[in-house]
């Protein structure tokens, strides 16, 4: 089975993707914030990241800098609400695999990343923090 973190400040897409991930047969755990799942994934494995991409304190693009620089690549997927060309470009030229858009019904939206996810986690083969 696979295994997501997934970060947003927004606790009802927190429920709403946890929910969704889960009958997708997809083992996820929850952050609200970077300095939560930085903690988490000091201890646990994932194969893949999804992180909200604008969020109070560090943002999902600082994030996945802080993940490149501790713990070397990793398969990252942030989630934005943002449409502009130059999220997308930030986000892919920082290492994310793919872009995720938030926006309309959060489960339609997860229907795509469930694809996405066990590309991503096939594409890298699985990241564990250093150590583990």
């Amino acid at each position: 089975m696979l295994s997501v973190l997934f970060v947003d400040d927004e606790p009802y897409l927190l429920k709403v993707v946890n929910g969704f991930l889960k009958s997708a047969r997809i083992s996820v755990s929850l952050a609200s914030s970077v300095k939560n799942a930085l903690d988490v994934i000091d201890t646990f494995h994932f194969d893949v990241i999804i992180s909200d991409y604008q969020m109070p304190g560090t943002g999902g693009i600082g994030f996945l800098r802080i993940l490149k620089e501790k713990h070397g690549p990793i398969p990252f997927i942030p989630f934005t609400c943002r449409g502009r060309d130059e999220s997308v470009a930030e986000a892919l030229n920082n290492g994310a695999l793919f872009c995720l858009r938030k926006g309309g019904d959060p489960k339609s939206r997860f229907a795509e990343p469930d694809g996405m996810i066990r590309e991503a986690a096939s594409a890298d083969g699985g990241w564990s923090p250093a150590g583990f």
